[in-house]
């Protein structure tokens, strides 16, 4: 099939998710004819008409752009697949119940589409998969003895500023033929500042090594903290002694929830990967996942929850995004239910109709904790007779003196 044949320059699959929509938007912007496959009809008709399904800065504007000059699409029809000449995958990579990754889902995701592929095209993974997922997808796809075309491009960006990040971060490529990555370069070289070519295995290593270090950075931080607490300590005054002037300590970042749909699933990946011999791993997603539970812990040690009434500010795994997806926040709230207490959610960017506001919120709460650093937050007022638990910070002027700031805008 020759170039001119194909209908679109891409098709994302998975087109209307977080990693598949900003990076449509940008390739259309740039001047390719993009297709955005999404099984999510709901989503589809959203987005046909100009709305963003989640929080994306800048976003909006360039939809508005590129629907209006044809350059993007979108569509429900798996049959759409079969006319790019490039098909991007953005399909997730869960692990299960036990933390365990399941690889099958992605590769049974890729053998359901195997009808509309075909070797002409080249096939992009964007998703993050477990190491040689790359190698079994070619196997999959070559048994039919021609060659095919696979790269794997992983995504790199923060969640709701991959319109802002695309453009600004290296990207890494790695191709299993030269066509792929040659394809793989050309596309991504229309809007990013540099290509870094590696092997696949490099690539993939990459990807999850990325979200483990940030994993382990972020757990280092709260077991400091866990310390510091239950010696009377501020955490936060010692943070900031210590990266005064002091380069060898800068990186150290403050408490705070380490959450979301990719870190603590991308570490559990290494672990499985390692034979469960990435103690480090294991280590990181003791001490973040057992936060919430210290901090109802400590709360338990001064009041009797039973008799409490406690709201959490911020549902969102991180601020100012709406992305609720392995949240602690809930963690926290199923915590403090277990103890006894009545708790109150709010957030300004998910929506739930349970949820109240953050005015209602602090209005009628004996204690207030801050889930997500939203940037509402900043000033608000809460009352004197309620009290404040904030890691983060954000709230100006209420900051316990034995409860940190994390000024780390990655969680």
């Amino acid at each position: 099939m020759s170039k001119s044949a194909f209908a679109f320059d891409t098709v994302i699959v998975g087109g209307l998710g977080h990693v598949g929509l900003p990076l449509g938007l940008v390739l259309a912007d740039k001047g390719s004819s993009v297709a955005l496959y999404d099984v999510d009809e709901k989503k589809a008709q959203m987005v046909r008409r100009g709305k963003m399904p989640f929080v994306e800065y800048d976003a909006e504007p360039i939809l508005a752009r590129t629907l209006a000059n044809g350059r993007l699409q979108v569509t429900n029809d798996v049959a759409s697949v079969a006319a790019g000449r490039t098909v991007i995958v953005t399909i997730g990579t869960p692990v299960d119940e036990f933390l365990n990754p399941q690889t099958r889902i992605f590769l049974d995701s890729i053998a359901r589409l195997r009808e509309h592929l075909h070797p002409e095209q080249t096939l992009i993974v964007r998703s993050t998969v477990y190491p040689r997922s790359c190698r079994q997808l070619l196997n999959l796809l070559q048994s039919d003895g021609q060659t095919w075309h696979i790269a794997y491009c992983p995504e790199r960006i923060a969640q709701g500023y991959a319109i802002r990040e695309l453009a600004t971060l290296p990207q890494l490529v790695a191709g299993l033929t030269e066509k792929a990555t040659a394809d793989a370069c050309a596309l991504f070289g229309t809007f990013a500042p540099k290509l870094i070519r590696v092997t696949m295995e490099e690539a993939e290593l990459a990807k999850l090594f990325s979200n483990a270090w940030r994993y382990i950075q972020f757990a280092v931080a709260n077991q400091f903290y866990m310390i510091s607490t239950e010696f009377g300590v501020d955490y936060d005054s010692v943070r900031r002694a210590m990266i005064d002037g002091y380069g060898r300590a800068a990186a150290l970042a403050s408490a705070g929830f380490a959450a979301g749909p990719c870190l603590l699933k991308d570490t559990m990946q290494l672990v499985s990967f390692q034979r469960n011999h990435f103690l480090l791993g294991h280590a990181a997603m003791m001490v973040n996942e057992g936060l919430p539970d210290f901090l109802v812990h400590t709360l338990s040690q001064r009041r009797d929850l039973s008799t409490s009434k406690v709201g959490i500010l911020g549902m969102a795994f991180k601020a100012d995004v709406d992305d609720t997806r392995a949240s602690l926040s809930y963690k926290l709230g199923k915590a403090l239910r277990f103890h006894g207490a009545t708790v109150l959610y709010s957030d300004e960017f998910a929506r739930d109709p349970t949820f109240v506001s953050k005015e209602e919120l602090v209005g009628s709460c004996d204690v207030v904790i801050v889930g997500a650093p939203h940037g509402a937050y900043r000033g608000l007022e809460i009352p004197p007779q309620v009290e404040l638990v904030d890691l983060w910070g954000i709230v100006a002027g209420r900051r316990p003196s034995d409860l940190p700031q994390r000024n780390d805008s990655g969680h």
